[in-house]
């Protein structure tokens, strides 16, 4: 029993960072309904600022986050303002070559600038636990729950209590209404693509003290953040929130219970399973 909560808890902690990778795509998909296949290069670029901001100039990774939110806005709003809308009103699959396309240059540079190497940043606390009621706990991945569960709370705050977050769902519910509205829809494509990198970014800042960073590791992101944004249903904060999360506990519960290779393997039996029998995803055709 005291094994089963403890694969729990992990997979609980993880997941809540997962969540905030499907929160990112979800807004992009939401507002332009564009599927970012770049959006774990973005998050992988994240992992690399955070290690360059704590290799040269000694900031903690969970400190970095306020150099790494407002400078992975400002990427993500400038992929979107010089690439990205230009595709808007294009066939979906010429779209995805364009992410997919973005996502391989951002992968190749850092391999230029950093090589292929792997890089992992070493604080005190990387390996640190602590125990509550007998159960370990990791410390970087309990610190790493905290802040996305601040970041997660202040974002529904945003969308449901200011003007620009309203704006941002009404664009999402309704492009054409919005705009006969008089919302400036093109601003709040490259607001939600600002805001999506941010989140991805973050995630890649906090979970950079507990995974090895390379130029390769944005692809494996991705398709989390694509099983994730299609579980909880397209569009749906609240179901990328309770998608992130059970993939973070099926990946925990399956690693610990058949095996760590196959962990990968039950997640996505569990997506088809989900697609078969609900596929509009979890939470059906809700929106933000």
């Amino acid at each position: 029993m005291m094994v089963l909560l403890q694969s729990l808890i992990s997979g609980i902690l993880i997941g809540g960072v997962y969540a905030l990778i499907g929160i990112g795509m979800t807004i992009i998909f939401g507002v332009m309904r564009v599927i970012n296949f770049a959006h774990g290069d973005i998050l992988m670029v994240g992992m690399y600022l955070t290690y360059t901001l704590f290799s040269s100039l000694g900031i903690d990774p969970f400190v970095s986050i306020v150099i790494t939110i407002p400078l992975m806005f400002l990427f993500g709003a400038f992929l979107q303002k010089v690439f990205i809308n230009r595709m808007l009103g294009a066939h979906p699959q010429n779209q995805i070559l364009l992410t997919i396309g973005l996502g391989l240059i951002m992968s190749n540079t850092m391999m230029l600038i950093f090589t292929s190497d792997y890089k992992i940043i070493s604080t005190s606390y990387s390996s640190e636990s602590f125990n509550v009621a007998g159960i370990s706990i990791s410390s970087p991945l309990a610190i790493s729950f905290l802040i996305t569960a601040a970041i997660t709370l202040l974002l529904y705050w945003f969308l449901l209590k200011t003007n620009t977050g309203q704006a941002i769902r009404a664009t999402a519910q309704d492009r054409e209404a919005a705009q006969l509205m008089g919302i400036n829809v093109r601003w709040m494509s490259i607001l939600a693509f600002g805001i999506g990198s941010a989140l991805a970014g973050t995630a890649g800042a906090l979970i950079s003290p507990t995974y090895y960073i390379f130029p390769q590791i944005g692809g494996i992101f991705t398709l989390k953040a694509f099983i994730i944004t299609v579980l909880g249903g397209m569009g749906s904060i609240i179901g990328a929130t309770l998608g992130g999360i059970i993939i973070g506990v099926a990946e925990s519960v399956s690693a610990v219970y058949i095996s760590s290779g196959w962990k990968d393997v039950v997640v996505f039996v569990l997506f088809l399973l989900v697609l078969l029998f609900k596929p509009a995803g979890l939470m059906g055709k809700s929106r933000m």
